[in-house]
């Protein structure tokens, strides 16, 4: 049941109409004005000569401060302030972008945790989605992350007596189950602290900003398969994964709540980038064991040329690349080009985060066919969970 409005006198109410007319009154007292004015006819005609008065003053505006600028403070500090123990490089874009999001969600209310998002990815050549709220997502960001935590040595955030499992998904429905459901805002804390801790751990460890140290381990985002096969990336590129993926659901968050949301700054975004880039060659072999792709044109001997498609990036954080498409481990360069695909940089993220489709997303295409779709769907199917 509401308050009831504040008790004041006649004189005391009418001194704050002149605050009120500026939209200065705290909540209460506003209340105790409005509620005034629909029995006093004195205070209510003057209450519209102040109010007409203020609008001759100046236009109407939002007395809040543009959402971006927070963004904008954040990114300047980050690449200006030296930390007292350096970051390393390869862990730069994870701490901008979880202080990013950290940054969204100190500026959304209460109800708009509970917004409905869904979480969008490929599972093989078809899109899949799972509906969850802002807080689901930070829980997502949460459980996953934790793969890097227990690659460190750090506690698992889905406690000490989960299974040993490294699958996004498994590991994000099983928070899912263990915690509140749907999850609330107090999953802010827990992300946070998590992602600290990661960023303390790997500065500590990594032996300076360019040094080796942890940056050498491996972090697991799958279980064994039946020949001992799992996918796993070394720390490095593991960290660079998970800024990746913040960003990406950052920008789901952002758009459920319709918050202003600013790609990476260009340098991390070629980052983000360059190691879809490396990790094309690999999926491509995989997608062909489960038919997924057209086999490659006979065996190429390690190092030695192969075919290769050329993907130019353009705009932010933009560049060219020459995938391999017959092996892994075959050089790729300009001699044997097939194909060439012309992707906008931010467009090409949004492929390989499974939000758009890979028939709409190349600008440009040229040269084979086939090559081309296998490279667009095999970076749709770098997402998951």
């Amino acid at each position: 049941m509401p308050d009831p409005p504040l008790a004041l006198d006649h004189r005391v109410l009418r001194s704050l109409l002149g605050a009120w007319a500026l939209a200065a009154c705290s909540v209460d007292e506003a209340i105790a004005v409005e509620e005034h004015l629909g029995h006093c006819g004195p205070c209510a005609e003057e209450a519209l000569r102040l109010r007409d008065a203020v609008g001759l003053l100046h236009p109407e505006e939002s007395l809040d401060l543009d959402p971006g600028l927070r963004n904008r403070v954040i990114e300047s500090c980050l690449g200006r302030r030296p930390p007292r123990i350096p970051v390393p490089e390869w862990a730069v874009p994870y701490d901008a972008e979880t202080a990013r999001l950290d940054a969204l969600l100190r500026d959304i209310g209460d109800s708009e945790w509970h917004a409905p998002v869904r979480l969008r990815w490929f599972d093989e050549d078809h899109p899949v989605s799972r509906k969850t709220t802002v807080a689901g997502v930070i829980a997502h960001l949460l459980a996953v992350d934790g793969l890097v935590a227990l690659a460190l040595g750090l506690d698992d955030p889905l406690g000490r007596e989960a299974p040993p499992q490294s699958d996004p998904g498994y590991r994000t429905e099983a928070y899912w189950r263990a915690s509140y459901f749907p999850p609330t805002r107090a999953v802010r804390g827990p992300w946070r602290e998590q992602t600290h801790e990661l960023i303390r751990t790997v500065s500590f460890t990594a032996g300076g900003t360019h040094g080796s140290g942890s940056g050498g381990l491996t972090v697991p985002y799958s279980a064994p398969d039946d020949q001992g096969r799992r996918v796993e990336l070394p720390l490095r590129d593991s960290m660079l994964d998970r800024a990746f993926e913040c960003w990406i659901h950052a920008g789901d968050i952002a758009e459920a709540v319709d918050y202003p949301y600013e790609p990476p700054s260009p340098r991390h975004l070629h980052r983000m980038i360059d190691l879809a880039a490396r990790l094309l060659p690999g999926t491509l072999p995989d997608r062909r064991r489960s038919g997924l792709a057209a086999p490659a044109h006979g065996l190429v001997a390690a190092g030695a040329p192969g075919r290769s498609l050329r993907l130019e990036v353009e705009g932010m954080g933009g560049g060219e690349w020459f995938i391999p498409l017959d092996s892994p481990g075959a050089g790729a360069s300009a001699d044997r080009e097939v194909a060439h695909v012309a992707l906008d940089g931010v467009e090409f993220c949004r492929l390989a985060a499974g939000h758009v489709s890979p028939e709409e997303a190349a600008a440009g295409q040229d040269g084979d066919r086939q090559a081309i779709r296998d490279v667009l769907f095999a970076a749709a199917s770098l997402s998951r969970m």
